[in-house]
């Protein structure tokens, strides 16, 4: 009996399991519309299908200086002017219902568009997820991918109460890029289109090859390779990337996020490299509000001349994960960061080629990924500066850097107290290791590099620009790529200055007053507090 009873609830359970799971994989195969891209047309399968339509109305930048009725059509120049034919060249491929779109091919031509409508931005139930299965989509006039109206998870913000602190969970704008696929994304944007009346206020203004109104995610397992004329991923409000492996290479900034003292650019999880500053400037990552990063992996390179790897106007907190950013103004990271990080101010700048290590007192190192390959003309590229945060670093230990295998040495130091304030370790041996010894290495040779390095990329390397390149970016060229296409990632191209020319830098690291001292050079980066900051970095003698 008890035996009966027995099989009796292992048989209840194994139908409940067995519906649940019934349930779920049935659910999530009707509530999928599947989009396949050609250039010969536009194929779709799934419960949403209606709501997929395809017209030839894309917003671009018109070739015009008024509208007809006199009024000022907008800010661009003519770099960023496009004709009719340009545009009516372009497949727009229009998402208009809430759902799961799964999008496959290659769309040589066109932009994937997603309006929901008026209504959407505070309706809970406007929310789109597009999962890039293998996508090539290239935009010549726009971005390849808007998100112009869904839900804004953040609908009620204000500069009041806006915190670092926000939950996106909610977005009605989410990339997911699907396990093993492989997508690229080749996009333009649109420079500022007043309305056609009195006043020049803002009509269109679309600054990214990926670009969102409303807040958005960006997760999965698979590679995102993103070419941008201007800006690489940008959204109006908040940004959260949560997974997936992630590439740009940008004209102007890498990753933007556009509200004033209120967007957030967060990242939890994945790996972010980035090639910014293609064209005559361009921030790694760029937040107009908090730059916030748990997790995951993020190399950042800016436009040499005064740009920064990681930029912020209301801060910057570095809370886990190994980053890397190089440029020549850097933000300090707040000193509540839960990670530590060095910042680094190199007295004649560093190569783009070179390799920068850091060396803890038991002999381990940790290696910064190069800015470029040896045989990329990026390695023309000299940067002043470089942030770095991993869990190797720890608060109160003492640390030796290396730049090709030669030993470092600093004249100044400062390390962040709080918000506002620097201070610098006491009893003017500011930086030194307390017992003021330095650190042998087994017969004076550099460690192998350690397991858990930065990744290489997947195998197949970076998919190829489409035939035909992309339009210049607006106030300076796009390099020249050989053949006309972009060349893989790791032999990326970027603009060169003048033989002898050496870039104009702006001043470094003054986000509030310093009181580090000068002194003798040392060898000894002594870690005092969350953020610490070492100047005149060059070669020990």
């Amino acid at each position: 009996m008890k035996f009966a009873r027995c099989y009796a609830w292992l048989l209840a359970c194994a139908l409940v399991v067995g519906c649940l799971t019934g349930c779920q994989s049935g659910e999530g195969a009707s509530a999928e519309t599947r989009i396949t891209l050609t250039d010969d047309g536009i194929q779709t399968e799934g419960v949403n299908s209606g709501a997929v339509k395809v017209t030839n109305d894309i917003i671009y930048y018109e070739d015009r200086d008024t509208y007809d009725s006199g009024n000022p059509y907008g800010e661009g120049e003519a770099a960023d002017r496009h004709t009719a034919e340009e545009a009516a060249a372009h497949t727009v491929v229009n998402i208009t219902d809430p759902g799961t779109y799964r999008l496959s091919g290659k769309l040589s031509a066109g932009q994937i568009r997603v309006d929901l409508g008026e209504e959407a931005k505070t309706d809970p139930e406007s929310v789109v997820t597009l999962i890039l299965d293998g996508v090539d989509i290239s935009c010549g006039v726009a971005p390849a991918i808007l998100f112009l109206s869904v839900y804004e998870c953040d609908h009620d913000w204000s500069a009041e109460t806006a915190t670092k602190d926000v939950d996106t969970s909610a977005a009605g704008a989410n990339l997911h890029l699907a396990a093993n696929s492989v997508n690229v994304v080749n996009g333009a944007y649109v420079a500022r289109i007043y309305k056609d009346a009195e006043g020049e206020k803002k009509l269109w203004k679309q600054d990214g090859a990926i670009y969102s109104y409303m807040s958005m995610n960006v997760d999965g397992l698979g590679q995102l390779t993103v070419n941008a004329e201007n800006e690489g991923l940008d959204t109006e409000l908040h940004l959260t990337i949560n997974g997936g492996y992630i590439e740009i290479l940008s004209g102007n900034d890498g990753i933007n996020t556009n509200e004033d003292g209120v967007s957030v650019t967060t990242i939890n999880d994945g790996e972010v490299r980035i090639i910014a500053g293609l064209g005559q400037e361009g921030d790694g990552i760029d937040s107009n509000g908090w730059l916030v990063i748990n997790g995951g992996k993020v190399f950042a390179s800016a436009h040499p001349a005064a740009d920064a790897g990681l930029d912020s106007d209301m801060g910057s907190y570095i809370n886990g994960g190994q980053v890397v950013a190089f440029g020549s103004t850097m933000d300090w990271a707040e000193s509540d960061s839960a990670q530590v990080t060095v910042n680094l101010q190199f007295a004649q700048g560093m190569s783009a080629r070179s390799l920068l290590s850091i060396r803890n007192e038991s002999g381990e190192s940790f290696f910064a990924p190069r800015a470029t390959e040896e045989d990329d003309p990026t390695a023309d590229r000299t940067y002043r500066g470089a942030i770095i945060s991993d869990p190797f670093l720890k608060q109160g230990e003492t640390y030796t850097v290396y730049v090709d295998e030669v030993q470092q040495a600093y004249t100044g130091t400062d390390v962040m107290r709080g918000p506002g304030g620097f201070g610098g370790r006491p009893g003017g041996q500011m930086g030194q290791r307390p017992e003021g010894e330095m650190p042998q290495m087994p017969q004076g040779e550099m460690p192998q590099r350690p397991e858990g390095e930065m990744p290489q990329r997947p195998e197949g390397g970076m998919p190829q620009r489409p035939e035909g390149g992309m339009p210049q970016r607006p106030e300076g060229e796009m390099p020249k790529w050989e053949g006309g296409e972009m060349p893989d990632f790791d032999q990326g191209q970027m603009t060169q200055f003048p033989e002898g020319e050496v870039p104009p830098y702006a001043s470094l690291w003054t986000p509030g007053q310093q009181t580090g001292e000068q002194m003798p050079p040392s060898t000894e980066f002594y870690m005092q507090d969350m953020v610490n900051f070492f100047s005149g970095v060059t070669a020990a003698e």
